[in-house]
């Protein structure tokens, strides 16, 4: 498969984090959106904080890549998540970008 089939803009995609402890304290899904795939300096960004132990670096990846449906960052510099669902969406983001890679290559 030539490169040029699997190029292409990338898409808003919707999130939900549906689990039990998140539907008990909030009765319902919570949603957001990301990217289906990743610019390359943000895949680089997250593969060099894999190796580390970057906090900050890491929740300025994540910064933008929680996303609403306008595709606008949702957190703020000056704002956050509560820790448990912070955990989940950045699990979530992780899942996702990791998934689309392996989506559109194949080894």
């Amino acid at each position: 498969m030539k490169l040029s089939q699997i190029a292409a803009k990338p898409k808003l995609i919707e999130i939900s984090i549906d689990d039990e402890e998140i539907i008990k304290e909030y009765a319902e899904p919570l949603t957001f959106y990301t990217w289906d795939r990743q610019p390359m300096d943000v895949f680089t960004r997250m593969a060099n904080l894999s190796e580390s132990s970057d906090i900050a670096g890491l929740l300025d990846v994540v910064r933008t890549l929680v996303l609403d449906e306008d595709a606008k960052p949702i957190l703020e510099k000056d704002s956050t998540l509560p820790t448990p669902v912070l955990m989940k969406v950045i699990s979530k983001v992780t899942e996702q970008s990791v998934h689309s890679l392996f989506i559109h290559v194949s080894f």
